[in-house]
């Protein structure tokens, strides 16, 4: 099956599917497996400790693939300075640098006269718009179902992507609730150019960063097990429900402020989930996708299942057109 979208033609892809951020997650295996299998996969920036890291691990993509990939930018994370780390995707000669979480801008000078596709991630019409204005290639639209952080106004995807294609002229990729060939071709139907899976890569072998009770997790679970913290600071974010996210809740109903709240939403506190495997003392990110995950493949036979059942749904589009 041949695709040819707007989106495998700026970046130089097989298959329209893009490997999400993941903080603390993506790293070189995970990010060359998607790149080889077809698709872009990304390396996590802002979850390394320093630019030598991040060289490193651009370099160990390169050693594993000659596909195009990413580098992933999460600016809002800790709030840390995200100048020097760029400067290394940029001598690196990275094809792909994707935002996240906060205003492009900064970044977007600084890439200014760089030979590099920029993809945003936004969760609304008028921060595509807006993304758009500011030199994106793309955007990348999320949907309530998504995990991780969100936007504030709980727009689904059905609604928010079509808005967001009539809005824009740049390729829109649909982001949140997405795990198979269906959703993929749902998207497309939308108006979409590709999609984007952050909770599906997790739940694959290539993953390998991600303890094995976080992806159980994820293929025991139902889309009634995840729930949206951070609200209260305006950050909302979907995670999967334990004890922890309960207790973060709990916090935010009583109007706790950040002070209350820092220690439990720490990036410690989500490392002590999806790197120890402390399902009670910590907490972990996924989407409303988990309802749709049964398995734990390679990526290969992931993009294989992916595929083939988007082959059955153009056959059947063929047989009722």
């Amino acid at each position: 099956m041949v695709f040819s979208t707007k989106i495998t033609e700026l970046l130089g892809i097989k298959y329209p599917i893009i490997q999400g951020g993941l903080a603390y997650l993506a790293y070189s295996e995970l990010a060359s497996a998607v790149s080889n299998a077809g698709g872009l996969g990304q390396i996590t920036a802002m979850s390394l400790p320093n630019p030598a890291a991040l060289r490193e691990e651009i370099r160990k993509v390169k050693q594993k693939t000659d596909k195009p990939f990413g580098v992933n930018f999460a600016i809002g994370q800790h709030g840390r300075p995200f100048s020097d780390m760029l400067d290394v995707a940029i001598e690196e000669k990275v094809p792909v640098i994707s935002i996240t979480g906060g205003n492009p801008a900064p970044l977007f000078d600084q890439l200014k006269g760089v030979d590099v596709k920029k993809l945003v991630l936004v969760a609304a019409r008028r921060q595509a718009e807006k993304a758009e204005e500011l030199g994106a290639d793309a955007v990348m639209v999320v949907g309530q179902e998504g995990g991780g952080h969100l936007g504030k106004d709980d727009i689904g995807n059905f609604v928010l992507i079509p808005q967001v294609v009539e809005a824009v002229s740049i390729p829109v990729i649909a982001s949140g609730g997405i795990a198979d060939g269906r959703g993929l071709m749902a998207a497309l139907a939308l108006g979409a150019e590709g999609i984007e899976m952050g909770t599906r890569f997790i739940a694959t072998k290539e993953c390998v960063h991600a303890h094995p009770l976080y992806k159980e997790a994820i293929v025991n679970g139902t889309e009634l097990d995840t729930v949206i913290i951070k609200r209260s600071l305006g950050a909302p974010g979907r995670a999967l429900r334990n004890n922890w996210t309960e207790k973060i809740l709990e916090i935010e109903r009583e109007r706790g402020d950040y002070e209350s709240l820092k220690d439990f939403i720490s990036g410690e506190a989500n490392k002590k989930y999806i790197y120890e495997g402390k399902i009670e003392e910590g907490y972990a990110w996924a989407g409303q996708s988990i309802g749709l995950v049964k398995n734990i493949p390679s990526v290969a036979e992931l993009f294989d299942e992916i595929i083939e059942q988007a082959k059955e749904i153009r056959r059947k589009w063929s047989s009722i057109a």
